[in-house]
């Protein structure tokens, strides 16, 4: 969580022991459980309400299916790029990926053509306003 591991904590709670001293820790531990439960509590009341709100459904959910963490941005762009639907079943052949079209004026292209043209020993256009 946060790249905390077991020893930076361990170090931070030293740091506050010195920082604080024997007087105010326990206050300020106490806040600290207090903080903390009240964050449990708010989570299990949000899960709760949503619960109620979305009746017998919420057990059903696979919140799995649902992480964030799961998803690959190949596989997302490669599904937008798709000419499937993706509310149909999927079919046993291979899936058909749009393709753009090459234009044929594009910078690169218009570039080498004038390359092309150009003779032997002939140089290149130059442009002294465009330095």
């Amino acid at each position: 969580m946060f790249g905390l591991t077991f020893e930076k904590l361990l170090i931070i709670g030293v740091i506050a022991v010195f920082l604080l001293g024997p007087e105010r820790l326990p206050h300020y531990a106490a806040q600290l459980g207090r903080f903390v439960r009240s964050v449990r509590d708010f989570a299990n009341g949000a899960k709760d309400r949503m619960r109620e709100e979305m009746g017998p459904e919420f057990d059903e959910v696979d919140w799995q299916k649902l992480d964030p963490r799961q998803y690959d941005p190949r596989r997302i762009i490669r599904d937008a790029l798709s000419d499937a639907d993706p509310f149909t079943e999927p079919a046993a052949t291979a899936p058909v990926v749009a393709r753009a079209g090459v234009n044929e004026n594009s910078a690169y292209l218009q570039r080498k053509r004038k390359r092309e043209a150009l003779g032997t020993g002939e140089q290149a256009p130059f442009d002294s306003e465009a330095t």
